[in-house]
């Protein structure tokens, strides 16, 4: 298993979970922690049934997912490991246009038993702190919601441990196929050995395509910094009595305990350093930021790499060929989707063993 963000790092549990035996690979183990090069951009949004679409693979991995990360957990936290969870979800409409978009799709949802509801100008005005006044309405999904992506991920990772999970920091150089007829295991170069193994699950991120290219499996994804903060709400300002997360035009608040918020995060394409520009418009929610967010201090700024496939939809979830599983390019949906793409690497491996 090569990668140990959010996505390795479900991947590997799991499959311990069934009694496999799993290496978890990734250089960033060197300090004990989980790998957080994409899943650092992350704030754990999940948006599984106020998604707009209502059948194909996005839906369904949503959906999974969503139930899947409440089952986890409330058995991790059973364990002795504690994921914070804030439900609900808020996605505001920034014109009269989206929001009757939002009543179609909350009458669908309704249909499908899913207690989505639509919110008015008056309602929006009556929630503290203030919300953008250019907001046309909102819909809010009660059983979407926010989980702590760190917490989640060293809860995998400890879990995992206990339950016989091996873990290398290393950093994966050459990957090279078995010689038929002989040792036909996968051969994994890095730079503090050689390792074997019967199935190869590669959820690299960014550092995938190096890996696939000399195997003859072009698989290109491009980079997509996401920046966020942490602020410091001004005194009486509590955005926890909101009934939850925060969406206003792609840009998510989160709140936090003791009066601060989470704001993010940004979306630039190519670049490997934030844009101060972006920072600030995402500060001020673009020209819509009320009073009290503009007044707020920063405590913490943070940014994140994430992947985003060239040429085919995220999340990449393929078998290349055979003992050889591709797990990456889930771009903003790395926290949602890790779940769902655990399952679907466990069914790839049992398929193949019966």
């Amino acid at each position: 298993m090569i990668g140990a963000g959010v996505v390795g790092l479900s991947v590997a549990w799991l499959l311990c979970q069934h009694g496999h035996r799993v290496q978890l690979i990734d250089p960033a183990l060197a300090q004990g922690q989980a790998s957080q090069a994409g899943s650092s951009a992350a704030l754990g949004l999940l948006m599984a049934q106020i998604f707009r679409r209502s059948s194909g693979r996005g839906w369904r991995l949503r959906q999974q997912s969503l139930g899947l990360w409440q089952q986890w957990r409330q058995l991790l936290e059973q364990r002795g490991h504690l994921i914070p969870w804030r439900p609900g979800l808020l996605q505001l409409a920034s014109n009269e246009q989206e929001w009757l978009g939002q009543a179609r799709l909350a009458e669908e949802r309704q249909k499908q038993g899913l207690p989505l509801r639509l919110l008015n100008k008056a309602e929006l005005r009556a929630l503290t702190p203030a919300l953008p006044a250019a907001a046309a309405g909102a819909l809010l999904s009660p059983h979407d919601g926010q989980i702590d992506p760190l917490p989640a991920m060293q809860a995998l990772l400890h879990d995992g441990r206990r339950d016989g999970l091996l873990t290398q920091a290393a950093r994966v150089e050459k990957l090279e196929r078995g010689s038929s007829g002989c040792d036909e295991r996968w051969r994994i170069h890095t730079d503090t050995g050689l390792y074997r193994s019967d199935w190869l699950v590669v959820a690299a991120g960014l550092g995938s395509p190096a890996l696939l290219d000399p195997l003859g499996h072009a698989r290109p994804q491009s980079p997509v910094l996401g920046q966020a903060l942490e602020l410091q709400l001004p005194a009486g300002c509590n955005a926890e009595s909101w009934p939850g997360s925060v969406s206003w035009d792609g840009i998510n608040l989160v709140p936090r305990p003791g009066g601060r918020l989470w704001l993010g995060a940004t979306v630039e394409p190519g670049l490997s350093e934030g844009n101060p520009e972006a920072l600030a418009e995402l500060r001020h929610l673009g020209d819509h930021g009320p009073d009290w967010l503009r007044e707020a201090e920063p405590l913490r700024h943070w940014q994140g790499l994430r992947a985003r496939p060239d040429d085919r939809p995220a999340p990449l979830l393929e078998q290349l060929e055979p003992g050889l599983l591709l797990t990456s390019g889930h771009y903003r949906n790395g926290v949602l989707l890790a779940p769902a793409t655990a399952v679907w690497v466990l069914q790839q491996l049992e398929q193949q063993s019966t």
